[in-house]
């Protein structure tokens, strides 16, 4: 497992809602779901994003845009538009007056709109999990960023917009793992440009010892490492390896497992009906007692109290 595949385990679908939308102007939608990860895919005409904070953005046909919530912003066909539908946590979709929308609106299988003819198609993909392993990625993640269409060619937006209006058995496992796939793309283009200023961990996955040092720690984050350990299966010293870990992702190969093992607990105590300890002895701690002071000393909370919340 790869860096980034690793950290893209946290919001990886499972049910992702996923929408067509069809739009004539005027239109406008508030978004007010606060998903932690929303992707929005330009199939024809185009859009405004208008984040309540930042800078608006303008979507042309083949552009992809990545909203990283909790904040709230609009989209329309031109920022003057005023909001005509608010979409609301669930995907509840409402006028702003508060009256529902869902079967007024309702043009098909995951199809919704103000007409079937409409001279805009966008694709949306929400993310509705707050998993622990997703936190270092959303982190490194302006609050909105867009992928021009210029900037890659990858197949998988024409792909995504065939697939999403076919009901056959098994749609909704086609349709999460191209959400996946598409997301994987954007963020793989778009740390690749120098705009992005990619995230120290990402960076560091192209080193050639440190790099190597990271998939070690993310294929077997139970074994019981040492920075000797990892050291000798890099094929460099103890202090040079430590030395250039920390240069180069920012903290220390012990620290960055202790983050990694504990954002690994923290999504199986909240997707498993694991023991505490089976979940310990999962992510390399000997028991419950080690997990437990691990993550109160991190995290702030017991597991125990992480799984209720």
């Amino acid at each position: 497992m790869d860096v980034l595949a690793g950290l893209l385990d946290g919001p990886r679908a499972r049910g992702a809602f996923l929408l067509r939308s069809i739009l004539n102007p005027p239109w406008s939608l508030r978004i007010q779901d606060r998903a932690p990860l929303t992707l929005v895919a330009m199939m024809r005409g185009q859009a405004w994003v208008i984040p309540d904070h930042g800078e608006t953005v303008r979507l042309s046909p083949g552009d992809v845009a990545i909203m990283r919530g909790p904040d709230l912003y609009t989209v329309a066909d031109d920022p003057a538009t005023p909001p005509q539908v608010v979409i609301h946590p669930g995907q509840h979709c409402t006028t702003p007056e508060g009256e529902s929308l869902a079967q007024e609106m309702d043009l098909g299988v995951r199809t919704w709109g103000n007409g079937p003819d409409g001279s805009t198609v966008m694709i949306t993909g929400a993310y509705q999990m707050h998993g622990e392993i997703s936190r270092r990625l959303l982190a490194a993640l302006p609050a909105l960023l867009v992928l021009p269409e210029d900037a890659w060619d990858c197949p998988l937006i024409p792909l995504l917009g065939d697939e999403i209006v076919k009901d056959e058995p098994g749609q909704e496992a086609v349709l999460d793992r191209l959400l996946d796939l598409l997301l994987i793309a954007v963020l793989r283009a778009w740390f690749s440009r120098p705009e992005a200023e990619a995230p120290a961990w990402y960076r560091a996955h192209s080193d050639p010892v440190v790099g190597r040092a990271l998939r070690m720690l993310h294929n077997n984050p139970a074994h019981p490492w040492t920075v000797a350990a990892l050291a000798a299966g890099t094929g460099v010293s103890r202090a040079s390896l430590a030395r250039r870990f920390t240069d180069l992702v920012g903290e220390s190969p012990m620290a960055f497992l202790t983050g990694w093992r504990l954002a690994m607990a923290a999504d199986l105590l909240r997707e498993t009906d694991a023991t505490i300890g089976a979940v310990a002895r999962q992510v390399g701690y000997g028991s419950s007692f080690a997990l437990s002071t691990a993550f109160k000393r991190v995290l702030g909370v017991s597991p125990q109290e992480h799984r209720a919340m």
